[in-house]
């Protein structure tokens, strides 16, 4: 089987859709697959559209080239629009329009949370079925190494790390943190670092600041402290908080978002009211969370099975697919036919959450 990523793999410190293409690559490379990053190859089997903006770095194609690739060079390839993004993380307000036109090219959709889905299925305009697939963390170099010798001795240090530096990040509350170590009552019991690149001109007081890492210098670095923050809005999903907990650390985050997905059960959830009142509360329950941390399931192993899933049942109903876009590009976007392409299509399965549009 031949498969096309479309992203340009970064080395380094880079966003969570770049650890998507590495992980993706090492399994099914393992498994016999023939993976691409271009649209070179004339007979590939699925193609994967993961960035569509062709003006970011990550981008390795958009899907007026996947339209040319069908038209021109082999319009058997199933196309796969991973969707991961949208205006509420950042405050944009073109994103999500951009997106709902690039997903025209696809076959199917695959959303990184059910907040994601949600979002965008509440417009009622993705003709393809769809399913959520949660992203997972490498556990090859977020582990559990070492946190037995995480013992508490009366002060807790807090973390988290991003790549970007929006302040919907949750700098809000970093800042707060921050401002609230100057009071004794809060510097003897916990501590604050923060990993990564920052808002132009936004400095720390007390927390402890380190440039951004990746890779081993990463996860050695969460695996030093003992509790994992974020406060990121509106988050699709992220990576942060998943390497965080993989490396033992419970959860402390903010109600936003897909945070919840991927938190619930692996530490204390607050909000801007509660914040003082929810850090009390993991203090006085640290123990309690970090028995549980074992058992945090969001690993890329996983993210990766449930796409190799996905995939097989693609190629097993190619023909059916292939009959439905044929149909779908002579008829366009007319209720009626997007009633009779769902309908078609119900017998489509996959080991993934699958969601069929409600009209």
């Amino acid at each position: 089987m031949r498969i096309s990523i479309g992203m340009n793999l970064q080395s380094g410190p880079w966003g969570g859709g770049n650890q998507f293409g590495h992980s993706m690559r090492s399994y099914f490379e393992q498994r016999g697959w023939s993976v691409y990053f271009d649209l070179d190859e004339p007979d590939l089997d699925i193609i994967v559209l993961t960035e569509p903006r062709s003006n970011l770095n990550s981008s390795a194609y958009s899907f007026k080239d996947i339209m040319d690739y069908l038209r021109y060079k082999n319009e058997k390839a199933i196309v796969v629009h991973r969707i991961n993004e949208c205006d509420e993380r950042k405050g944009t307000t073109d994103v999500n329009d951009f997106l709902i036109k690039a997903n025209r090219c696809a076959d199917h959709t695959v959303f990184i949370s059910s907040f994601l889905h949600n979002l965008f299925v509440k417009k009622e305009i993705f003709p393809t079925t769809s399913s959520v697939i949660l992203n997972g963390g490498n556990t090859d170099l977020f582990d559990r190494e070492g946190v037995k010798k995480k013992a508490f001795t009366g002060s807790l240090k807090l973390v988290t790390h991003h790549w970007g530096a929006n302040w919907l990040k949750g700098f809000d509350i970093y800042q707060r943190l921050d401002k609230m170590l100057s009071e004794k009552k809060w510097s003897d019991r916990v501590s604050f670092t923060y990993i990564g690149s920052l808002p132009e001109e936004f400095r720390f007081t007390n927390a402890t600041y380190i440039a951004p890492l990746s890779g081993n210098d990463l996860a050695t670095e969460l695996r030093r402290h003992h509790i994992y923050l974020t406060a990121s809005r509106n988050e699709p999903a992220g990576m942060h908080h998943i390497e965080g907990a993989l490396c033992g650390l419970p959860l402390f985050y903010i109600e936003s978002g897909a945070l919840p997905e991927y938190c619930d059960g692996f530490g204390i959830s607050f909000t801007p009211q509660n914040f003082e009142q929810k850090l009390q509360e993991m203090i006085k329950n640290f123990d309690h969370w970090t028995k549980i941390m074992p058992f945090y399931p969001h690993t890329a192993d996983k993210m990766c099975s449930e796409y190799f899933s996905l995939f097989d049942n693609l190629m097993e109903n190619k023909e059916k697919i292939l009959a439905r876009r044929k149909l779908f590009l002579k008829t366009g976007f007319s209720k009626k036919t997007l009633y009779y392409l769902k309908n078609i299509t119900k017998g489509i399965k996959t080991s993934a959450k699958m969601i069929l549009e409600q009209k």
